[in-house]
């Protein structure tokens, strides 16, 4: 197994967006402040950054905005990756593991609009910009009247699209939008009972080799444990369905009392017609069996069909299927 020099800088895989560099900034922040351990960034192009003239549900294949950065991981050419945990799919190559999630910002789903002030004020019609099937499902079910326009693209280029007039508002994740100082461009963080978040979103992961023992010990004073056991609730409703952000699956988990959380999940159709929904709640120790759990409840309750029904079959792909992926929102 290959491990990083203990005196050598903590080599950061990341992608090269202002958003993925503000996280590898903040995680090499964190660094230093807490072992005194410098790092340097070092930037890597994946195959979603390098496929903007379709919807990422089009593509196909996992992890889209880590898999380039994971074989470097896996060659030692990086040390660690940062990566926002919504884009990592629910099972790692051999030999990584996500050796910490940082503290969460804002999960929520947020409207930002220069002419609306909230969801409840788009008129019929509205023109709405994301390349979220989770957030079109959602939104679809409660304002069927809406026009959903695929929007890809890093958060200043869509903040550009929506300043064009492409479209009248744009919902993203609020996260990126205050990391990056926008937070007065957000009108309305919409409510999770109206958008429920994707999984991990808001939360950074960081990746690393098994066995490297620098690393993980660099990693574990950074690591946040109420966080963490969120995380790997919604992660475990992910390995159930064996899906992505690319498919209409959203869930959040919170902290409830000290010791327990509980998790909210759904599985929808990409028009919004049908929603399932499924509530656990239980010991953060067990917080993975938890979303697990979730996860087969819904698959029982037709999950599993309406998700079949999503994927291409022998007919051929679908323009309106995802595959069963990974993917920015």
């Amino acid at each position: 197994m290959l491990t990083s020099p203990g005196n050598s800088p903590v080599r950061i895989g990341t992608r090269g967006s202002e958003l993925a560099l503000w996280q590898a900034r903040h995680v090499a922040k964190l660094l230093w402040e807490t072992s005194g351990c410098a790092s340097e960034l070092v930037v890597i192009k994946t195959t979603g950054d390098m496929i903007l003239s379709v919807p990422l549900s089009q593509v196909g294949g996992k992890g889209l905005f880590v898999k380039e950065i994971e074989e470097a991981l896996i060659a030692g050419t990086i040390d660690l990756a940062v990566h926002s945990m919504k884009d990592v799919p629910a099972f790692l190559p051999d030999g990584l593991v996500i050796g910490a999630i940082l503290a969460r910002e804002d999960p929520r789903d947020a409207l930002v609009s220069p002419r609306f002030s909230s969801f409840s004020s788009l008129p019929p019609g509205a023109r709405i910009g994301t390349s979220s099937l989770r957030r079109m499902a959602q939104l679809r079910h409660k304002r069927p009247d809406l026009r959903f326009e695929s929007l890809r693209g890093n958060v200043g280029t869509r903040l550009k699209k929506l300043d064009q007039g492409q479209v009248d508002a744009i919902i993203l994740a609020a996260a990126g939008l205050i990391r990056l100082g926008f937070s007065d461009r957000i009108r309305e963080f919409l409510s999770p009972e109206l958008s429920l978040p994707a999984v991990g979103q808001g939360a950074l992961g960081l990746e690393c080799r098994r066995g490297d023992d620098r690393i993980s010990r660099l990693l574990s004073r950074i690591s946040d444990p109420e966080t963490t056991a969120c995380v790997l609730a919604e992660r475990g409703l992910l390995s159930a369905l064996d899906g992505g952000c690319q498919l209409p699956i959203a869930a959040h988990a919170r902290t409830v009392s000290p010791g327990e959380i509980e998790l909210v999940a759904r599985v929808l159709d990409v028009e919004g017609v049908t929603l399932l929904e499924e509530h656990k709640r239980g010991s953060a120790g067990e917080a993975a069996r938890l979303g697990v759990s979730a996860g087969e409840a819904l698959l029982a309750r037709g999950g599993q069909a309406l998700l079949d029904s999503l994927l291409p079959n022998s007919s051929g792909h679908s323009p309106a299927a995802p595959s069963r992926t990974s993917g920015t929102d």
